[in-house]
C-alpha cells in the first residue's frame, strides 16, 4: 500500500514538473513572438486579424503574438526585371542564361520588320501597402505591362529608328508610359530607369541587315563626300564670279566715268574756242607739242623759210 502511495505521490510531482516545463516554454515562446525585427532597407507592414494597421521603420519592434503578422518591403533597395535575356552571376565575369527568351522580345517595327528587343526596368517600392494588397503578384502584373508598353512603342516606330537614332527617345517614352500604367493600377511602384540592353535583328537576317548596314553607311560617306566638295568648289566659283563682275563693273564705272569727264572738257574747250578761236588753236598746238616732244630721242629745228630738201642732207655730219 505504501509503495503504491509512493508511485502516485512521483507522478503527481512529474507532472507539475512537465506543466511547468511547458508553460515556461510558452512564455519563451510567446515572448520571442512579440518582437520582431525590420532589416535596414525594409519597412515592416502590420496586419492584425488579415487587416491593415500600421508600417514600422527599421529597428526592433513589438507585436501581439499569433495575431499580428509582420510583411517586410525592400523599399530602399532598387529592383529590376530583366527582359529577353537572363543574368545568372554579376561581379568580375558576368554570366548569362544560355536559354532562349523570344517569347518576350521579338517584336514588330512601324515598318514591318522583325526586332528583337532586351531591356531592363529598374524600379522601386515607392508604397509598401499598395504593392501588397492593391494588385496581385505586383511583379508578374509589372512584366506584363512591360512588355506590352514597348512592344507598343516599338510598333510606332521603324527599324533604323529603333537600332541606331530613337533608343534614347524609346527609353524615356516607355518609362512614362510604364509609369502612368503604375500609377494607374496603384502598384506602389515608381519607375527609375529603363535600359536597352541589346537590340539587333534576328539571326536568321543578322547577315543581310549587316550588308545593309554597310551599304547605307557607304552611302552616307559618298553624300558627304559629295558636299564636301560641293562647298569646297561652289563658294570659291561664286566668289570669282562676284570678283569678275564687280571688276567688270568697275571697269565700266570707269569707261564711263572718263568719257563724261573728256565730254566735260571738251565741252569747256569749246566754249573757250567760241570766245577765242585762234588763242585757243595755238593754246591746244602748244599743249600737243609738250606732250608730243618729250617722246621723241632727237628733235630738228628748221626754219620755215628754208626751200629744198638739200639742208636736211648729211644732217649728222
Amino acid at each position: 500500500m505504501a509503495y503504491a502511495e509512493e508511485v502516485k505521490h512521483n507522478l503527481v510531482l512529474n507532472a507539475k514538473k512537465i506543466l511547468r516545463g511547458v508553460l515556461i516554454l510558452l512564455v519563451i515562446i510567446l515572448l520571442l513572438s512579440s518582437f520582431y525585427v525590420v532589416q535596414a532597407e525594409n519597412v515592416g507592414v502590420v496586419l492584425r486579424f488579415g487587416k491593415y494597421t500600421k508600417s514600422t521603420e527599421p529597428g526592433l519592434h513589438i507585436k501581439i503574438p499569433f495575431i499580428d503578422k509582420v510583411y517586410q518591403v525592400a523599399v530602399e533597395r532598387q529592383l529590376k526585371e530583366e527582359f529577353g535575356f537572363r543574368t545568372l552571376k554579376t561581379g568580375g565575369g558576368t554570366q548569362y542564361s544560355g536559354r532562349s527568351y523570344e517569347a518576350e522580345s521579338v517584336m514588330l517595327t512601324g515598318d514591318l520588320n522583325v526586332v528583337i528587343v532586351e531591356w531592363i526596368i529598374q524600379y522601386r517600392i515607392e508604397n509598401p501597402y499598395l504593392f501588397l494588397f492593391k494588385v496581385r503578384n505586383p511583379q508578374l502584373t509589372l512584366r506584363d505591362m512591360s512588355e506590352a508598353v514597348m512592344r507598343e512603342v516599338a510598333g510606332d516606330r521603324t527599324l533604323n529608328e529603333i537600332l541606331t537614332v530613337g533608343r534614347q527617345e524609346i527609353t524615356q517614352t516607355v518609362q512614362d508610359k510604364l509609369q502612368d500604367l503604375c500609377n494607374e493600377y496603384q502598384n506602389g511602384i515608381r519607375i527609375r530607369q529603363i535600359v536597352l540592353q541589346n537590340v539587333d535583328p534576328p539571326d536568321a537576317v543578322k547577315a543581310s541587315f549587316n550588308e545593309v548596314n554597310q551599304a547605307q553607311q557607304d552611302r552616307e560617306k559618298l553624300i558627304n563626300q559629295a558636299r564636301s566638295e560641293y562647298n569646297r568648289v561652289i563658294p570659291r566659283a561664286r566668289g570669282e564670279a562676284q570678283q569678275t563682275i564687280q571688276e567688270a563693273e568697275g571697269y565700266a564705272s570707269a569707261r564711263v566715268n572718263g568719257a563724261r569727264g573728256d565730254v566735260a572738257r571738251f565741252n569747256a574747250v569749246f566754249e573757250e574756242y567760241r570766245k577765242a578761236p585762234e588763242i585757243t588753236r595755238q593754246r591746244i598746238y602748244l599743249e600737243t607739242l609738250s606732250q608730243v616732244l618729250p617722246r621723241l630721242e632727237k628733235k630738228r629745228v628748221i626754219d620755215e623759210s628754208t626751200g629744198g630738201v638739200l639742208p636736211l642732207l648729211n644732217l649728222d655730219k
